[in-house]
């Protein structure tokens, strides 16, 4: 029974959590990065992202996301010391600015299960008249745990040895491809997440063994002007994961002179987002409110959102596609 009962625990948590193997963001049209590596660096700025994510509050255990990022892009020119002396420096090109990069650093939290994961970014950007190319590859590595302590079996006065057999931390590599296209008044992508479907084995005897799935994510959108004050931006994101049923988010922000912003947003499976922002100087800050149309929502507080980010740079002066609008 009390086997049974692990087992079924974990079970249970894979359901739910690895439906979201790839975690959830509702402000994803601010920091696409998180949806798609081939994002790092392609509008020109460098950018650090700071996200925290947390669902149905007021329940134990439920999942909660943090996330902190950064990407650039390489400058057309770089200095490359070539002997010992610092002063005797080589000035050599770096592709024209067309290479990006990121790093990414989240934690994952579900119940006693926890994935903290690192994540190092190489985009290639191509620049044309009035558009823009880019492909991505990430590196990743998880650190995965499982929290003994918060395991409860059926009996907690008796020795299990399924408990005790249990490793409590297991180390994963994996990558993250992406394809995304970009012009001044519209977007779209495609990326593909854990595309080594690494295994997991919680224990020497394989009595618990699941395995990431890849996701896919298409992402697309187009920002229509108004006025001179105010755009507004539909979009969509289309998530398909291999291990559970189809996602689909349809998306609308308005803005107003790219200061302030506020928008609703539809996910499958009965979920109303509702999220707004404010830009001052260089610094972004975020909110987002999921409301799921639900029995749940009579025992949580729903699901919040948090976002805070930096920009430096002027991607106009630095990278010449971007002037030809």
């Amino acid at each position: 029974m009390r086997r049974t009962l692990l087992i079924g625990i974990i079970l249970v948590l894979a359901v739910k959590g690895w439906s979201q193997q790839s975690p959830s963001y509702s402000q994803y049209t601010f920091n696409k990065f998180l949806i798609n590596p081939a994002t790092a660096g392609c509008e020109g700025y460098t950018t650090i992202s700071l996200v925290a994510r947390e669902q149905w509050l007021g329940f134990k255990g439920t999942p909660k996301t943090h996330a902190l990022s950064i990407d650039s892009r390489l400058l057309r020119n770089s200095f490359i010391a070539k002997d010992a002396s610092v002063r005797k420096k080589r000035r050599l090109s770096s592709r024209s600015g067309r290479v990006g990069w990121a790093a990414n650093i989240f934690n994952d939290h579900t119940g006693p299960l926890d994935k903290t994961g690192v994540e190092g970014t190489y985009a290639y950007h191509l620049g044309f008249q009035n558009s823009q190319l880019s492909f991505g590859l990430s590196a990743m590595f998880y650190q995965f745990r499982l929290n003994k302590n918060k395991v409860q079996l059926y009996d907690d006065n008796q020795w299990d040895p399924l408990v005790d057999d249990i490793k409590g931390t297991l180390y994963i590599p994996d990558a993250n491809f992406g394809v995304y296209y970009s012009a001044r008044n519209y977007y779209g992508g495609l990326s593909i997440k854990q595309i080594f479907q690494s295994s997991i084995q919680f224990g020497d005897k394989g009595t618990s063994k699941y395995r990431f799935k890849r996701h896919y994510n298409l992402l697309a959108g187009y920002i229509y002007d108004i006025n001179d004050n105010f755009t507004i931006e539909p979009s969509c994101l289309l998530k398909i994961p291999t291990s559970s049923k189809v996602q689909f988010e349809l998306n609308t922000k308005v803005s107003y002179k790219e200061n302030y912003w506020a928008g609703l947003a539809y996910r499958t499976g009965h979920a109303l987002i509702v999220f707004f922002g404010i830009n001052f100087d260089k610094y972004y800050i975020g909110y987002a409110f999921d409301y799921n149309f639900n029995s749940l929502m009579n025992q949580t507080f729903g699901t919040h959102e948090f976002m805070a980010a930096v920009k430096f740079g002027d991607n106009a002066r630095r990278y010449k596609w971007l002037n030809t609008y």
